[in-house]
């Protein structure tokens, strides 16, 4: 399966939780205004930062320092496939928003693969995929290794309306389905994927890098146009 497509798999099973922080400005350690979903820089060469973090440069270590020492690092795969190396929030607090956080490693498959035959165990979680725990030296070593992209599922359903507000216009906006539409955003390196039914879904990535969100979109557009 294509990243974007493992991407969504894994993050819309969240739990529904608030949304917003009760009164955030007064909870230790969290600026209620810093560190906003939104609140994308862009460096002009391809880069981008977004939760003091940087797709594709930023460490797994970068993560914790940042995020908090509550990460879950393990291999998630689906059937018959050899999976993601992922780390995963169950909450986080960004800025006043709440939400689980799933960042993604920059790892090849055949590392996958060799971590797995070293891993200890696997439990499955919802739809069969399975979640995989790291053999000690694998987990050490992880903290060095970079991650390619940061998806994010806010713990309350958002509406289109309301993410163009936040995030402006889209330069693209793909509609696969009667329920779901993914509002493109190349420049600043995120997908955001809309869901009526379901929860909604910010995908990022370095701005150089966006063609992985959006090149496995092509094959639901086809599907789409052949079913016309």
């Amino acid at each position: 399966m294509k990243f974007a497509f493992s991407l969504i798999a894994f993050v819309l099973v969240a739990l529904i939780v608030p949304f917003f922080l009760p009164a955030a400005g007064k909870v230790e350690g969290v600026d209620p205004n810093s560190n906003l979903p939104w609140q994308i820089e862009t460096d002009g060469q391809g880069g981008s930062r977004v939760f003091g973090l940087q797709p594709g440069s930023s460490t797994l270590a970068d993560v914790r320092r940042q995020l908090g020492s509550e990460i879950e690092v393990a291999i998630v795969a689906e059937p018959n496939e050899i999976g993601m190396l992922e780390g995963y929030y169950a909450q986080v607090s960004l800025g006043f928003v709440m939400a689980k956080v799933i960042v993604t490693v920059d790892l090849p498959a055949d590392a996958v693969s060799a971590m797995r035959e070293r891993a200890l165990k696997a439990k499955h979680m919802e739809s069969t995929t399975r979640k995989i725990t790291l053999h000690p030296d694998d987990l050490a070593a992880a903290g060095s290794m970079r991650i390619k992209a940061i998806s994010v599922v806010p713990t309350i359903n958002l509406d289109e309306a309301t993410i163009v507000q936040r995030f402006g216009q889209p330069d693209e906006r793909l509609v696969v389905s009667e329920k779901r539409v993914h509002l493109l955003y190349p420049t600043r390196g995120l997908d955001v994927v809309v869901d009526t039914e379901g929860k909604e879904l910010l995908q990022y990535v370095a701005p150089r890098d966006f063609a992985s969100l959006r090149e496995p979109l092509r094959s639901l557009e086809a599907g789409k146009t052949a079913g016309q």
